[in-house]
């Protein structure tokens, strides 16, 4: 998933502040570490005291402060007195740092033992290695060498406050990172008493469609969606159904008159909506996604500071309790008007087993795009045809094969797709059949994992299945393993896990505020020290922030004020994307330059005009371009001079759109041509299972997801003894296992996974072993269905 980007927000003057947590409200906050531990990074988790803490100083890092050089000035102080001993200093000023007295007095300084000794180094170089001090440094450092050593304290003090800034500012450090009460963030929402309907359901329950009722008969109104595809779907609906609307991303905006007038109605991304602007009705949709580790915090900056008389909010019922708690804080009630699903929905009791057992109507999801594109072959070597839906397809390009599988006069009845699926289109899906139940995941510390999916994800993606309104009356869902449908049972039947906390995020006036008191700090610095210092009660986390270090690191040697680098660093770009990374540090560097960025210039470097993919490879990289056609409309958003040409731009996109289509429209062709191009000695050579060859550079680019499933898979699995390996190799298989041993065989990653003692040689052949009798039990058999089809087609049923 693309990260969406942090907008500029308003943080209003604390002085008038009035909203206060008390009495019953008080009583009521939980304690947040449990909730910050499994909705945040441990780099962004912070304790739920709400009381102050130490800070982490291990992320104070010293200014350099150079020795003074030969003095342009004589030396005072050897006048008053006699030139320095520096071999008795430093004799001093070891014993000085040994003092317990010394220690302690630095601690109440704020000086622990690491910043401390950090400082004494600085302070014992400084002396050693310049010229000369100060006068009444030097006349110290002659009257301690009789043994008065503490004299030294108030002068070393001064050093560290030198060289530690934030020593001297901390109470105010703490003050601007307190988080604990961000409905006071938002004084216009709070000067209006809202009404809160909270409408809760599961997928496919009307629940989104009564709330829109009420959102297109009033006067005004605002649509906040996860999703571009379902800001533009509300979009579409409202203008067609007369009510004027426009539509609001990151990348445009659309007006529905053609004057350029904003309309009364407005659709958008959640991340884009105006917290000052009144409105009749707001709709949050998707609210569970609160918690999301990294975009949690626009639910909670729309629930908390949008300026509507009613809010209505559609999303999972266990989101309920956070949200009528955090509506107590700013003392409004919440009506929660409950949902049940239209259609039924039946866990079938087989798997499927065997592509040979597809129907019309059948969506296959997995959960790498290695697999999408092995699958998908398989089935049109079947004499079928799919359509496949993946996250980084682009918007336009989804949607041509959503409407390619929903037409009943298309040939196209099979629906290969990855969890994308789960919310912002509408299909008509029969059976929802899971490749796969196990999903790479990123833990709180930010180490990839491989983990079953969760109950939430398993009722968002498998609730696709039987759309009310559409041909398929029932729902059906089921694996492709065996093995996996009792799990998938386990994991359907669980209830769903409350949520628990709400997502926050640092403003740009809060960070411009650390800045002016840590001038010399690096914008990553500063991130990290806010962090640390931050404090939330128990309803809050603090989100994520690894992926706007890691920006704010690669732009730092770029010259750029501070408001311009925060603005590129909350791009929303995946930084597994090596081009488009490149690409934005040209941008930030163009800028820098103050060059405005082309329509020429951006031609220049994307290539462009760029021909149809002929392989896998080609068709990534074409993805990679859509996406930096999107960082420069993101970017031309906010600074519309130095990114002119959005209305160029955004007409080649569309241009690529359709380029990209007729790729994923001949995504098999691809990736036999993918095949059979890959030189020998550059690239393993595949089985039919696992079609797509890799060198080294399209490992890291196309498959690099999949493989660093099965390194983690193994990983885990090798790990631990007795039934608890049995248990994690099995998971291993049914992940990303087959891949490992089918399409590297012996190869690279097998190899590599023995060098680092990840794999045993026993372990390797009992895998492949096991591997080759389900491929004899024909898992994956290869026979042609054609005729088989046209019956299945009529009646829903396969032949005998």
């Amino acid at each position: 998933m693309r990260r969406c980007a942090w907008p500029l927000l308003r943080l209003p003057a604390r002085a008038g502040l009035v909203l206060r947590h008390g009495g019953a409200a008080a009583a009521r906050l939980r304690p947040a570490a449990a909730a910050a531990s499994s909705s945040s990074s441990s780099s962004s988790s912070v304790g739920g005291d709400g009381g102050s803490r130490a800070p982490d100083t291990s992320l104070f890092v010293p200014v350099p402060l150079k020795p003074v050089g030969d003095a342009a000035e004589e030396d005072v102080g050897a006048e008053l007195t006699r030139p320095l001993d520096k071999g008795e200093a430093l004799k001093s000023l070891n014993k000085f740092y040994k003092r317990k007295e010394i220690q302690r007095l630095g601690s109440e300084n704020g000086l622990d033992a690491r910043l401390f000794h950090q400082a004494f180094i600085s302070f014992r170089k400084y002396i050693m290695e310049s010229s000369s001090v100060s006068a009444d440094l030097h006349i110290i450092l002659n009257d301690i060498c009789c043994g008065h050593v503490d004299d030294l304290f108030p002068f070393f003090l001064r050093h560290a406050k030198q060289i530690f800034p934030m020593l001297d500012c901390m109470d105010d450090l703490r003050k601007i990172s307190d988080l604990r009460l961000p409905p006071n963030w938002y004084p216009d929402a709070r000067a209006i008493q809202r009404k809160i309907i909270f409408h809760a359901g599961p997928t496919n329950s009307g629940k989104t469609y009564h709330a829109i009722q009420r959102f297109l008969s009033a006067k005004s109104g605002i649509y906040c969606g996860p999703l571009k595809l379902l800001a533009h779907e509300i979009f579409q609906k409202s203008n067609d159904a007369n009510v004027p609307c426009d539509l609001v991303t990151g990348e445009e905006r659309v007006y529905a008159s053609e004057d350029a007038r904003q309309a009364p109605h407005i659709a958008c991304t959640i991340e884009m909506c105006s917290t000052n602007t009144p409105y009749e009705v707001a709709v949050i949709d998707e609210i569970q996604m609160i918690r999301d580790p990294s975009r949690g915090w626009a639910w909670t900056r729309a629930l908390l500071g949008l300026c509507a008389e009613e809010i209505h909010i559609c999303g999972e019922a266990a989101a309920i309790d956070l949200v009528t708690e955090l509506m107590y804080t700013t003392g409004e009630e919440v009506e929660v008007r409950n949902y049940k699903r239209l259609t039924p929905l039946t866990v079938l009791d087989y798997a499927l087993e065997s592509l040979d057992n597809l129907r019309p109507g059948d969506c296959i999801v997995c959960f790498s795009k290695n697999d999408i594109y092995s699958i998908s072959r398989q089935i049109e070597a079947r004499g079928l045809e799919c359509a496949v839906i993946y996250g980084s397809l682009p918007p336009g390009t989804k949607l041509e094969q959503a409407k390619k599988f929903n037409d009943p006069d298309d040939p196209c009845k099979i629906l290969v797709a990855t969890d994308a699926i789960g919310m912002g289109l509408n299909l008509c899906i029969k059976r929802i059949i899971f490749n796969s139940i196990v999903k790479p995941t990123v833990n709180e510390k930010g180490e990839k994992e491989i983990d079953s999916i969760t109950t939430s994800q398993a009722l968002q993606i498998a609730g696709r299945a039987g759309r009310y309104g559409s041909s398929f009356k029932q729902g059906e869902v089921t694996t492709m393993h065996r093995d996996d449908l009792v799990q998938l049972k386990e994991i359907l039947r669980e209830p769903v896990r409350p949520v628990k906390a709400a997502g926050l995020h640092p403003t740009p006036e809060q960070i411009e505020m650390f800045a002016y008191h840590l001038p010399d700090a690096t914008l990553s610095n500063l991130i990290d020290i806010f962090v640390s210092l931050s404090q939330v009660d128990g309803l809050y986390f603090v989100c994520n922030i690894d992926d706007f270090k890691f920006l704010a690191d690669m732009i730092q040697h770029i010259p750029l004020n501070l408001r311009s680098r925060y603005v590129f660093c909350t791009a929303p770009l995946n930084r597994k994307e090596p081009f488009v990374c490149t690409t934005l540090l040209k941008f930030a560097r163009q800028f820098s330059r103050n060059e405005p960025l082309t329509f020429d210039w951006l031609c220049r470097h994307t290539k462009w005009p760029l021909p149809a993919p002929k392989n896998i490879k080609e068709l990534v990289h074409l993805e990679a371009v859509h996406d930096v056609f999107d960082l420069y409309l993101w970017l031309s958003y906010r600074f519309m001079d130095m990114f002119p040409d959005a209305v160029l731009v955004r007409d080649i996109q569309k241009k690529l759109d359709n380029i990209i289509q007729i790729g994923v429209c001949n995504i098999t062709k691809l990736i036999r041509a993918s095949q059979s191009a890959a030189a020998p000695g550059t690239a393993e050579v595949l089985s039919e299972d696992f079609p797509l060859s890799r060198t080294k550079r399209d490992t890291r680019v196309v498959s690099d997801h999949s493989s660093a499933k099965a390194t983690e898979a193994l990983s885990i699995a090798v790990d631990v003894p007795g039934e608890r390996r049995a248990k994690n190799l099995k998971a291993y298989r049914s992940a990303a296992g087959q891949e490992a041993l089918k399409s590297h065989g012996r190869g690279s990653l097998a190899n590599r996974l023995l060098r680092e003692g990840l794999l045993t040689q026993e372990m390797l052949r009992q895998l492949e072993s096991e591997w080759q009798d389900q491929h004899r039990n024909g898992r994956y058999g290869l026979g042609s269905k054609r005729d088989d089809w046209n019956s299945s087609k009529e009646t829903g049923k396969k032949k005998k």
